[in-house]
């Protein structure tokens, strides 16, 4: 088994320098029809003000998507999340270790929105404890009657085998399902080299195929450890070639 290497604990990461969470930057590869209702969606947010013209079905605002670890749950939802601020949209963002607090003043701030375009992603709702599950529920029953209110959920399995109260997996699937997939590893590669261009980097050729084969290989990992290249390069005022890669990954700089 290929072992995986450690960040370098000195090396600081310049999250300014990190590409931004959108749609654009997420790979599409298998997702495809997923990311479209999306951009669909998100192309309904110019409207100025809602009207019963402008209501969205069912189906354009319950969206569950699911799919395995790595799949980019995660990153869809904070695209979205990302998007409706930047049109001064309600959105927020939940998940299992969101506070009782945190679902209240989302029910709070949704109530308060019921006739105006909002946003509710949760992720993870396969992880959610009791009161959780019974908080989505009732945001759940609040959107759908919001002809504007948007939810989107994500869990690793599909609705019908999650592990939830049977009211909330039923609803769970009453609007788009949509299964993720992972990347093959010709798309990490891909992935890889188009964030290394967002970030002005030049990969020699060797680089991003030895980090599939010698780190860990979901996407977020992937992503982070170019992030931090991309600050080594910068303190030693080095081109990004394999030598410096295994220097920055070396056990002296793990220490």
């Amino acid at each position: 088994m290929t072992k995986s290497h450690p960040l370098p604990r000195q090396t600081t990461l310049d999250l300014g320098h990190a590409p931004e969470v959108r749609l654009s930057t997420f790979i599409a590869s298998g997702n495809e029809s997923l990311i479209s209702a999306l951009k669909t969606l998100e192309s309904t947010w110019g409207t100025p003000r809602p009207s019963i013209s402008s209501a969205l079905k069912i189906d354009q605002r319950l969206i569950h998507a699911w799919g395995p670890s790595g799949s980019g749950r995660t990153h869809i939802l904070q695209a979205m999340v990302a998007t409706g601020q930047d049109l001064n949209i309600p959105s927020l963002l939940l998940n299992h270790d969101s506070s009782p607090d945190v679902w209240r003043m989302a029910s709070l701030e949704l109530e308060n929105a019921a006739d105006k375009v909002a946003l509710l992603c949760v992720d993870d709702v396969d992880h959610l404890d009791d009161f959780g599950q019974g908080a989505l529920f009732r945001l759940h029953n609040l959107i759908k009657d919001s002809p504007h209110q948007v939810l989107i959920t994500t869990s690793s399995l599909p609705p019908a085998s999650l592990r939830l109260r049977d009211d909330l997996r039923t609803r769970l699937a009453w609007g788009l399902v949509f299964q993720m997939h992972t990347l093959s590893d010709a798309e990490k590669l891909n992935a890889l080299e188009k964030a290394a261009t967002a970030r002005g980097l030049n990969l020699s050729s060797d680089v991003a195929p030895w980090l599939l084969r010698h780190f860990h290989r979901d996407m977020p990992s992937l992503m982070a450890l170019l992030e931090a290249i991309d600050v080594y390069s910068l303190e030693t005022k080095r081109a990004v070639t394999l030598a410096l890669v295994k220097e920055m990954l070396s056990p002296k700089n793990s220490a």
